[in-house]
């Protein structure tokens, strides 16, 4: 590897994770203001969408760059592609995150539903799994990465959970269907954050052991070669 190649791959690296640090703080805030009834926080989250999409232009069009100029080969050219999808899953949570905002905006200015801790433990595991995918990146970390899609399992609980609390809610109180949408949105688009996370890790996995695991019924151990 050269000199060359190995500095812009350095600097893809801490371009991805500077997409991914803004999209951590994006979903920190836009979930506290679901869970905390925070407008503030969800007028932040709206007016910073804006930033997320232009880094991840930037970062793709580096990546690019990097492509044309080095034309690298076996694990360089890996960590490129691993950095190209991870960008776009990235900001599709961040989009995901807006919409989450969007959801609390309106949630905010209504009265409140009755408490939801199923959808607050929904929260606390889709901010520890983002948290960990960011980690998993940083250090190639394989079994952090495994540790991902074993939690996007509980996400997925979860979500039923709340979809049946609300379903129950909405049909015995018609009152409360609006908010109740709303906020069954904001689960979903969670429950959807928790999937393109475990994307990023299966990535990781993909650069760290050259397999793709999609599609394989979400296998956390090795996958055999024949």
């Amino acid at each position: 590897m050269t000199k060359h190649l190995l500095r812009d791959l350095e600097n893809l690296k801490k371009r991805i994770l500077t997409v991914g640090a803004m999209v951590e703080e994006a979903i920190a805030k836009s979930t506290s203001a679901l869970l905390d009834r925070r407008v503030d926080l969800s007028k932040q989250v709206l007016l910073g969408e804006g930033l997320i999409d232009a880094t991840e232009v930037l970062v793709e069009e580096e990546c690019l760059k990097v492509l044309a100029l080095h034309q690298p080969v076996a694990a360089d050219l890996r960590f490129i592609v691993m950095v190209l999808k991870a960008n776009s899953d990235l900001e599709r949570m961040g989009d995901l995150a807006e919409n989450i905002a969007e959801r609390a905006g309106y949630l905010c200015e209504n009265e409140p539903l009755r408490a939801l801790p199923e959808q607050k433990r929904m929260v606390e595991q889709v901010r520890a799994m983002v948290r960990e995918t960011l980690d998993a990146v940083v250090d190639l970390d394989v079994d952090k990465a495994r540790k991902v899609l074993q939690s996007d399992i509980e996400v997925d609980r979860l979500n039923r959970e709340v979809f049946a609390v609300l379903q129950d809610l909405m049909v015995r109180d018609s009152g409360t269907v609006a908010r109740a949408l709303h906020t069954l949105s904001a689960s979903r688009n969670l429950e959807r954050i928790a999937d393109h996370a475990t994307n990023v890790a299966e990535d990781v996995i993909f650069l760290c052991e050259g397999q793709i695991i999609r599609h394989r019924g979400r296998k956390l151990g090795p996958v055999t070669k024949r």
